[in-house]
């Protein structure tokens, strides 16, 4: 499946969006990439069990993402609940998923390098219990002129059939495999006008 270029209202998550917000506001300060210090989300404390931290290192495909932080919840997501927090972090995003599903999500991550913009996508998978997932990843770069040096995370698992079972949904044996139904850039519709420039503390439309 390739990436289509996309506008910030292909982000379904309030929350996910409100973050996006943030980046986006951080970014008309500190063009192209915005600076991580310079990433401050209303409420981020209430989202960090669902979001994810990386250190890059290296380039293109040679780039492996060293985890520097990890959300609670996001950690029974993949069935890795069992570590204890000093251990979910300090480990390289490959060693920590396994070959088969880093397969599956490293695309994602290599197009965020690629493009320095913000990464979206939404796969569907099954709980324990049969009832079907969104599973709505946002990917969102920092750094210091073209390089990304960072990438912040958003991770959310959403079902319209209510309360479902997150423990191992992404797991090394999940109930089955997701599939992924929108991979997307949110390069379009993202830079401010001249006027929204000189009020850069204001909210950005999302549309």
């Amino acid at each position: 499946m390739e990436f289509a270029s996309a506008d910030p209202s292909v982000v379904r998550s309030i929350k996910q969006r409100e973050l996006l917000n943030a980046w986006l506001r951080a970014a008309t300060r500190h063009g192209p990439l915005p600076l991580v210090d310079d990433f401050n989300p209303n409420r981020v404390g209430d989202e960090l069990p669902d979001m994810m931290g990386f250190d890059v290192e290296g380039e293109g495909d040679g780039a492996r993402f060293l985890i520097t932080q990890a959300g609670a919840r996001l950690s029974a997501t993949y069935g890795s609940d069992h570590l204890s927090p000093a251990q979910r972090i300090n480990r390289y995003l490959d060693d920590a998923l396994g070959p088969e599903r880093y397969a599956r999500v490293i695309a994602l991550y290599r197009a965020c390098l690629k493009h320095r913009r913000p990464a979206y996508s939404i796969s569907t998978v099954q709980d324990a219990d049969n009832k079907d997932v969104s599973y709505e990843r946002l990917l969102m770069p920092f750094g210091r002129g073209d390089a990304v040096e960072q990438i912040v995370g958003s991770y959310k698992s959403i079902s319209i059939e209510g309360g479902f079972k997150i423990n191992n949904l992404m797991g090394l044996r999940p109930k089955a495999v997701p599939v992924i139904l929108v991979r997307a850039i949110i390069d379009r519709d993202f830079v401010p006008s001249t006027a929204s420039r000189q009020l850069s503390d204001d909210v950005i439309e999302l549309g």
